[in-house]
This record gives C-alpha cells, sequence and structure tokens, in this order.
C-alpha cells in the first residue's frame, strides 16, 4: 500500500484513540499531499507515488526542525515540545537513513569508479553519490564523508 493511503488511513485510528497530536499532524500531511496531487495537476482525490509522498513528509519534517531551532532560540519551550512530538510522527514516516559508516564504502566504490583523486571534483563526486543515495542517506552525512575521503 503507498505511504499516502497508509497515512489517510492512519486518520481514524488517530480519532478513536484520542491521540490529538497524531491527528492534527496526520491531517496537515494529508492537506499537504492533497495540495501537491493538485500542485501536479492531478485530481485531488488521486494518491502520491511513495516517492512524491516522501518527498512532502521530509519537507514537513524539516519545517517542524527549523520551528524548533527557532523556538529553542527565542527561549520557547512551551512551543518546542508539540513540535518535537509532530516531527517524531513524522519521522515515523520516513525510511531510515544510511549511517555514515554505510555510506564510506559506496563512496570509496564511486570514488574509484569515477576516477576522483582532488578536492576539485569533490562537487561532481558529492552529486554523483547523492544521486546513488536519494532519500538513503542524509545530505548532510554524504558531503562530511565526501571531504573525509578527500582531504
Amino acid at each position: 500500500m503507498a505511504i499516502h493511503e497508509i497515512i489517510k488511513q492512519s486518520i481514524p485510528e488517530a480519532l478513536r484513540a484520542h491521540d490529538e497530536v497524531r491527528l492534527r499532524t496526520l491531517r496537515s500531511l494529508v492537506t499537504a499531499m492533497t495540495n501537491e496531487v493538485v500542485a501536479k495537476k492531478r485530481k485531488p482525490n488521486e494518491f502520491l507515488t511513495d516517492d512524491e509522498a516522501i518527498a512532502v513528509v521530509k519537507r514537513a519534517a524539516n519545517q517542524r526542525k527549523d520551528s524548533i531551532e527557532q523556538f529553542e532560540k527565542a527561549s520557547r519551550n512551551d512551543l518546542v515540545e508539540p513540535e518535537k512530538a509532530e516531527l517524531t510522527i513524522l519521522e515515523s514516516y520516513l525510511p531510515t537513513l544510511m549511517s555514515r559508516d554505510e555510506i564510506v564504502p559506496i563512496a570509496k566504490a564511486k570514488m574509484t569508479e569515477l576516477n576522483i583523486s582532488s578536492k576539485a571534483d569533490a562537487g561532481k563526486f558529492t552529486g554523483a553519490l547523492m544521486k546513488d543515495l536519494k532519500g538513503k542517506a542524509d545530505g548532510g552525512d554524504v558531503k562530511s564523508v565526501v571531504d573525509s575521503l578527500l582531504s
């Protein structure tokens, strides 16, 4: 079953459980997904593909992370907790990302495949690696692995 469908079907469960945080998060996610469907010039009752749905969930998770950071800077701990709770729910719908240790062997193989040896090729190397690891690894982790291999 598609991620979009799973999320939509989770709303009644959250209603029955009286889980207000989960309900609020899922409803906002479904709204964002419906907006994405409409933006792609499709009918509002259609579902997103898994890749499109993951992109929407990632975007929502990043918004929560940014909000948490801003609220912490402003010492608004009363607003940080609900955002963290929503972020936890959003992350449960995202695939687990590779660790840096898992990225290193793939990066080394790609490095020999592309014959990369200097920092001048870092952009090309990072781009090729991100293309291979799209959705599987965090961009910051990939960049740090590339930097450590080229230094």
